[in-house]
């Protein structure tokens, strides 16, 4: 996960919905995919990032992983649970496999989508609402 980021949140939203939408007409249809997939998994890193920073400052040199399992102690354990498997799903999208197929648009979609309400379930965590 990142420490301090120079892009927003919303700005790499914005970059997903870009490239969903057709992005840049010279990159392919699984490139968009995988750069939906790397902008989404971004966004809700940094999102993670700052929920922990406000409630236990201290974790920026916490692995990812790591992270996404302390999370559960600072939100309700539901929205952690969807928080990891996202996370999870995302970064498969976000690598290339010779043998497999990238991710579809309807699961890119999906993951916006879900990336979306959790990335406002977290805003919410930060902006000092309890649970």
């Amino acid at each position: 996960m990142t420490t301090a980021s120079p892009v927003s949140v919303e700005g790499l939203l914005l970059t997903a919905d870009r490239l969903l939408h057709g992005g840049p007409a010279e990159a392919t249809t699984a490139g968009r995919h995988r750069g939906v997939c790397l902008a989404l998994r971004t966004a809700l890193e940094i999102r993670v990032d700052r929920v922990l920073e406000a409630a236990t400052p201290g974790l920026s040199r916490t692995t990812g992983r790591a992270k996404l399992l302390l999370l559960h102690s600072v939100v309700p354990v539901e929205t952690a649970r969807r928080a990891k498997a996202l996370w999870s799903q995302l970064s498969l999208g976000c690598h290339y496999h010779l043998y497999e197929l990238g991710p579809t648009y309807d699961q890119v979609r999906a993951w916006r989508t879900e990336a979306d309400e959790l990335v406002r379930e977290l805003s919410f965590r930060v902006d000092g609402s309890s649970r």
